[in-house]
């Protein structure tokens, strides 16, 4: 497979999963809050906090109207108002940045329009994030291929055939990682069709990660489980603030919870050889059985089943080997383990 790189950290990186803390715009348009988001995902273990970069001008007409969970939550009843509610001041990007590089977390974010690229770029960005509702604007993937970054293209309410143009479209770029999706707020567990993850990284061979909108860790897991070394999460400071993602996202808590839960299960799945574990070491010689003496055996004697018991510890010849028929080298007193330096050669 294809790797690709995100500040010096490789994807996949063996037996870890790297999780993007989506704070998106649940900033409510507050710079002070988007920095106490920065210190959330900080605090959180996450590997990355992300949020969206754009101008309403360029993202929607007039006459757009918001989506019907957007209405449900409070926002306004056509996009370029709400979005213009949360926009931050092009100055916020280089102090957020900052911010998060301080704190020890890579600062990304997710443009809307090629100028929200080029600034993202110019901070030094390490990755772009293209959302979902991008999969099918190929020019615009392509315009971001040349910026000479890794790109994390979302594949919400996208076909198969859509995301082979997309990949397609992103040839020029250094790295690509996709992103299964369910483009749902939240997105009803039933339908989030997991096992699209592995199916889109042999496809295209490149890694596949899920961009998580669904509530608790099922699903997360289930994805780590399933080859996803790259996870998206929402998360706000807190769930009861106005706003259209803030219900749909993780508290403080539940984020570090999220972190925590999923990087345990990609250590824990190992590399998948078999084999004896550090830890099992000291119990495997006192649980398993090896050969012993049932009888006090003279040196000569010429092995018979009755002469042998099969009993805990491991300290003689493996039950694997049958030693039936093997000549006594030296006497074993009854009880003692045979030993292969207790038999003829």
């Amino acid at each position: 497979m294809r790797t690709a790189t995100i500040a010096e950290v490789e994807i996949p990186t063996a037996e870890d999963v790297y999780v993007i803390a989506e704070a998106g715009v649940n900033h409510n348009g507050d710079i002070e809050l988007a920095h106490r988001l920065v210190d959330i995902a900080a605090s959180s273990g996450a590997d990355a906090v992300k949020f969206q970069t754009f101008s309403p001008d360029k993202l929607v007409s007039s006459t757009a109207a918001t989506t019907p969970y957007q209405r449900d939550r409070g926002g306004s009843s056509d996009q370029r108002s709400l979005l213009e509610s949360l926009t931050l001041p092009e100055t916020a990007w280089a102090e957020l940045r900052d911010h998060a590089t301080q704190s020890g977390i890579t600062f990304l974010s997710t443009p809307f329009d090629l100028d929200s690229a080029e600034l993202l770029v110019a901070l030094g960005l390490p990755a772009l994030k293209v959302s979902s509702g991008e999969l099918t604007n190929l020019p615009y993937l392509r315009q971001l291929s040349a910026l000479g970054v890794t790109l994390l293209v979302s594949t919400g309410m996208g076909t198969a055939d859509e995301v082979a143009a997309a990949v397609a479209a992103c040839a020029d770029a250094p790295g690509l990682v996709l992103f299964h999706c369910v483009s749902a707020y939240p997105a009803p567990v039933e339908e989030c069709n997991l096992r699209a993850i592995p199916a889109m990284a042999g496809a295209h061979d490149v890694p596949v990660g899920w961009s998580d909108h669904t509530p608790g860790l099922t699903t997360a897991l289930g994805a780590v489980a399933l080859g996803a070394p790259i996870l998206e999460k929402h998360f706000t400071a807190d769930r009861a603030l106005p706003g259209p993602d803030h219900l749909a996202s993780l508290e403080p808590d539940g984020l570090t919870e999220y972190v925590l839960a999923t990087k345990q299960l990609a250590r824990a799945l190992g590399d998948g050889v078999k084999r004896r574990m550090p830890s099992e070491e000291a119990n495997a010689t006192l649980v398993r059985r090896s050969w012993h003496a049932a009888v006090d055996l003279p040196m000569g004697t010429i092995l018979e089943g009755a002469h042998l018991s099969l009993l805990r510890p491991e300290g003689g010849v493996s039950p694997a080997l049958d030693i039936r028929g093997r000549v006594v080298s030296r006497s074993i007193p009854a009880g003692a383990p045979v030993t292969h330096s207790d038999l003829d050669a």
